[in-house]
């Protein structure tokens, strides 16, 4: 006889995860707004790289081989990009607004998975967008609407960019599980961020002052935190259980927006958000693909 029993450690593991991101993403959001998106993602990845090189070290894994490492280019460089627009794109809108907008980043992995994998895409999926285009233009429409605010336009234009990007980042994200271990990934995901970024340092990134630098201390800290329970979590409990524990985000998301930074969440949001996940539950149903790990 089957055991359909919800396995309970990975299912608080991963609610745990997701509060810690959403907190994190929180974090990120008053350390953009003190030196901007650019700087703080770059040098959130020195942090992040100090912090994660011990462990990485004490695990004894070696560098890894090229093909590994290819891996690790890419998708720290696709994330590097990914974040930043996202981190700019909640500086000008709500938290919980932003989270909304990036739910519909499953649903572009669907098609992503047909466009690079050669999956077939469900009716389903097709179905599924419609409905998640619907919520995000009933979000959207609060920006246009009337004299509408340049920056939360662009604002809206970063966070659906970077949603586009998070997808491509979900289906590399699949290939470097196989690859490598929770450690190596948040350890070179940090590393290849602080390099990419660390092009345009000179000119876009100015050097944090202590305050901000505990910002991006703790942010770090949040982000690997998040990282290692969700990858922990995934590896002991099915995706169809675990996926929809996503969502939850945006309740964290909505929190911490009007904690720290006193920001309403409005009725157009809400129905936005009701009809995203409605349309990524409908079109991931019966064995569709979802995010797996969150990694901004």
């Amino acid at each position: 006889m089957n055991d359909h029993r919800v396995p309970l450690l990975p299912v608080l593991a991963a609610l745990f995860g997701l509060a810690l991101f959403s907190l994190m993403d929180g974090v990120m959001k008053a350390a953009s707004l003190a030196i901007g998106a650019y700087a703080a993602m770059c040098w959130r990845g020195l942090a992040g790289s100090l912090l994660m090189l011990p462990l990485w070290l004490w695990r004894g894994q070696g560098w890894p081989a090229w093909t590994t490492l290819k891996v690790h280019l890419l998708r720290g460089s696709v994330a590097s990009i990914m974040a930043t627009l996202f981190f700019y794109g909640i500086v000008r809108l709500p938290l919980a607004e932003g989270i909304a907008l990036s739910f519909i980043a499953p649903l572009i992995a669907l098609y992503l998975a047909a466009l690079l994998l050669g999956e077939k895409v469900r009716r389903s999926a097709i179905g599924g967008s419609v409905l998640a285009l619907a919520g995000v233009i009933v979000i959207a429409g609060g920006k246009f609407d009337g004299p509408a605010d340049a920056e939360a336009v662009k604002g809206l234009v970063a966070t659906l960019v970077s949603a586009v990007l998070y997808a491509w980042n979900l289906v590399l994200q699949r290939q470097q599980a196989l690859l490598a271990k929770p450690e190596e990934v948040a350890f070179f995901q940090a590393l290849v961020q602080f390099g990419f970024l660390g092009l345009g340092a000179w000119w876009l990134a100015p050097f944090p002052t202590g305050t901000v630098w505990w910002l991006l201390i703790v942010s770090a800290l949040l982000s690997a935190a998040s990282l290692m329970l969700l990858s922990w979590a995934y590896g002991r409990a099915e995706a169809q259980v675990l996926v929809p524990l996503e969502y939850t985000a945006f309740i964290w998301a909505a929190i911490v927006g009007w904690v720290a930074f006193a920001e309403p969440v409005t009725a157009s949001m809400l129905a936005g958000v009701t009809l995203i996940v409605a349309g990524c539950l409908y079109a991931t149903r019966k064995g569709g693909t979802a995010p797996a790990v969150k990694a901004a």
